[in-house]
C-alpha cells in the first residue's frame, strides 16, 4: 500500500503536468456530485414531492443541525459546510465501487483543512471586524501565542485526523481481501468503507462547525 498517489497520465503542457490518481477520483467525485444535484433538482415544484420531499428533508435537517450551533450565522456557512459534507460522503465511501478514496491522500485533506481555517478566519473578521479580529489576536504574549499556534494546529488536526482514519480502512480491508477473500471483505465493507467513511465526514464538518462557533462568539 503506497501513500502517495500514482501518476495516471500527463498533460503534455508547460513541461508536462502529472495527474494523479487522487486527482482523477477527485473529479469523479465532482462530476457525481454536480450531475446528481442538476437531475435531483430538474423539475422541482412549489408543493414538493417524491424525490424532491427526500432532498428538502436532508437539506432542511443539515440546515437546523448548523443553526443549532451558529444561531443567526447559520445561512452564511451552512453551503460551505454541506459542499464539504457532500464531498466527503462520496469521497471517502467510494471504494465501495473499487475506487481508491482521495481522502486516503494526505494533500486532499490538507487542501480540504486549509479551507476549513480560512473560512474560520473569515468568519472571525466579519463577528468581529479587522480591529476587532486583531485585538483578540493579540489581547496578550500568551494569546497571541495560543492563537498562532490554532492557525497551524487545528488544519494539521483535521488534516491528519481524517487522512489516518481512511488510509486505515483501506489498509486493512486490503489486508483482509488478501487473507479472507471471500464473503468477510464484502461484509466488513460495510464498517471500514461505508459507516467509518460517513463517520469521518461528520467529524470533520462537526469540528469545522465548532470553530467557526468560536470565531463568531
Amino acid at each position: 500500500m503506497e501513500i502517495g498517489s500514482p501518476v495516471v497520465f500527463t498533460i503534455p503542457i508547460f513541461g508536462g503536468i502529472p495527474v494523479t490518481e487522487t486527482v482523477v477520483v477527485e473529479w469523479i467525485v465532482m462530476a457525481v456530485l454536480i450531475i446528481g444535484s442538476a437531475l435531483l433538482t430538474r423539475g422541482w415544484q412549489l408543493v414538493p414531492s417524491g424525490v424532491q420531499n427526500v432532498v428538502e428533508l436532508i437539506v432542511d435537517g443539515f440546515n437546523k443541525f448548523v443553526e443549532s450551533a451558529l444561531g443567526d450565522h447559520w445561512k452564511d456557512y451552512a453551503p460551505y459546510l454541506g459542499t464539504v459534507a457532500a464531498f466527503l460522503t462520496i469521497a471517502n465511501t467510494i471504494s465501495i465501487f473499487g475506487l481508491t478514496p482521495p481522502t486516503k491522500d494526505f494533500s486532499t485533506t490538507s487542501a480540504l483543512a486549509i479551507m476549513s481555517i480560512v473560512t474560520v478566519i473569515i468568519a472571525s473578521l466579519r463577528a468581529r471586524g479587522f480591529f476587532g479580529f486583531l485585538k483578540h489576536f493579540f489581547k496578550s504574549p500568551i494569546d497571541l501565542f495560543i492563537n498562532l499556534l490554532d492557525l497551524f494546529v487545528r488544519p494539521l488536526s483535521l488534516a491528519a485526523r481524517l487522512f489516518g482514519n481512511i488510509f486505515g480502512a483501506v489498509v486493512i480491508m486490503e489486508l483482509i481481501e488478501r487473507a479472507v477473500p471471500v464473503v468477510l471483505p464484502a461484509f466488513l465493507s460495510i464498517y471500514f468503507d461505508l459507516f467509518d467513511g460517513l463517520l469521518q465526514m461528520l467529524v470533520f464538518v462537526f469540528l469545522t462547525m465548532l470553530y467557526i462557533e468560536e470565531a463568531i462568539e
